[in-house]
């Protein structure tokens, strides 16, 4: 090792003659005095930012989820209720909508394609451009031994809403046994073990790599466009196996909010929704612990499926099928089993950032450190709307976003909220979006 890095913890050294760049986990070694920033030794400037996804299906009843005072200290409707506890950091989104561009609205489709990716698409198969965690992950998930995690709740790793194009998504892990496996199994090296001894298999492998990774480099020279975006799947997964061979050939430092925690009961994929809330919360325990451990700096999480697969112990009518076929009670003047499964995904989303706010770093906490942006996929559950879906943005960003508030737009599209993100993560981008959902306006409101 030749020393480390001023930007971007890295390790810069050799290894068999060629040059060599190692991500390092966060260490209070480059902190200043008081926990809040980088020493000037290595470079100074904030510490580093994760970022990720939560997602529930079927919105919500918007008289009684949006919050009717806008700024801080915004009251709580009854399907807000759950999130009391960590309101302070916690904003919320309300009133921002998707551009159909003259297209119909595709249910469970439209509005989670225009969210994620800024441009208006009838299906998956057919986005162009990547969902914005793909962009994020491109921007600052290099020196992490995962580019990023796709969580998937209910089991099935086909629920993923992470796309580099129509042809590319990357699917999720199913069950919390299978990503304790993915995090902490063979290939894992605790950061805080008294030993370490590069795999010579692991050299071996790295070694082949290395051909390939030429013969790339002479491939692409030779293609053209249309060749180069359909290889460009490929050679994404290729540089990801790289990149966790070259971590596997350097000792972490220690990560002192890292801990390997015991294997996980190999929870069974349920609807019912208090089965879910269990293996979304153990799902959630690892995730947390693989950020500390600096296996990823990106993730997305699945609650429920965007159809909403959930159901009540018990019950016939499960979630989907109660916003359409459930009676307005003349009383109450909602649908009270849809409002219940609301209120139950927002539980689920305040289990979620309490987790995430309970383990410290340095003077914070991992949620200080991070930008979660939490949505669904319609607004209002009973027409599944695209027009005001719900969405929520947790974490500070490591100081670059203020929590605790509710901004209410009047139908200005969703892409402010994805450009907002982009800029507090430092990317530098001075618009997101195409056509009527372009826009060079962020959130200044949230913004430090």
């Amino acid at each position: 090792m030749s020393g480390i890095g001023r930007r971007g913890f890295l390790l810069r050294g050799a290894l068999g003659g060629a040059a060599v760049t190692v991500g390092l986990p966060f260490l209070n070694l480059f902190l200043d005095g008081n926990g809040s920033a980088l020493a000037a030794p290595y470079g100074g400037g904030r510490l580093p930012v994760r970022f990720g996804t939560w997602f529930w299906g079927c919105g919500m009843i918007p008289d009684r989820w949006t919050p009717k005072k806008a700024g801080g200290g915004y009251d709580l409707p009854p399907e807000l209720q759950p999130i009391a506890a960590v309101q302070d950091r916690v904003n919320i989104l309300s009133g921002f909508s998707v551009g159909l561009e003259g297209r119909s609205n595709q249910p469970h489709i439209s509005g989670n394609i225009g969210l994620r990716t800024g441009v208006p698409a009838d299906s998956w198969q057919q986005i162009e451009a990547p969902t914005l965690d793909v962009l994020v992950a491109d921007a600052i998930g290099a020196g992490s031994f995962f580019r990023s995690l796709e969580l998937s709740a209910d089991g099935n790793p086909r629920t993923s809403f992470s796309y580099r194009n129509g042809s590319t998504m990357n699917a999720g892990v199913a069950t919390p046994a299978e990503l304790y496996r993915r995090i902490f199994g063979p290939e894992f090296r605790d950061p805080n073990a008294a030993d370490f001894r590069p795999d010579p298999r692991v050299m071996a492998r790295r070694s082949v790599l290395s051909a390939v990774t030429e013969e790339r480099r002479h491939l692409i020279g030779r293609l053209g466009a249309e060749d180069r975006a359909k290889v460009d799947g490929y050679f994404t997964a290729i540089r990801e196996v790289e990149t966790k061979l070259s971590l596997q050939l350097e000792k972490p430092l220690p990560a002192e909010a890292c801990r390997v925690p015991g294997e996980p009961q190999d929870l069974p994929a349920s609807t019912d929704v208090g089965d879910r809330q269990k293996s979304h919360q153990v799902m959630t325990e690892l995730l947390a612990m693989a950020l500390a451990c600096n296996q990823t700096k990106v993730f997305n999480m699945v609650f429920s499926t965007a159809t909403a697969d959930l159901r009540q112990a018990g019950a016939t009518t499960g979630y989907h099928q109660a916003t359409h076929e459930e009676l307005v009670d003349r009383d109450k003047g909602y649908q009270p089993t849809v409002d219940n499964f609301s209120t139950q995904s927002m539980k689920a989303w305040a289990d979620f950032v309490a987790t995430l706010s309970a383990l410290r770093e340095g003077d914070g906490t991992l949620l200080d450190n991070m930008l979660v942006l939490a949505h669904s996929d319609v607004s209002f559950a009973k027409n599944h709307d695209v027009n005001g879906i719900p969405m929520m943005l947790a974490g500070r960003a490591g100081g670059k976003v203020r929590t605790g508030l509710h901004v209410a737009s009047q139908g200005d599209p969703v892409t402010r909220v994805g450009l907002t993100v982009q800029q507090a993560l430092g990317m530098p981008v001075e618009g997101w979006g195409r056509e009527s959902m372009r826009t060079t306006r962020a959130v200044s409101e949230i913004l430090v």
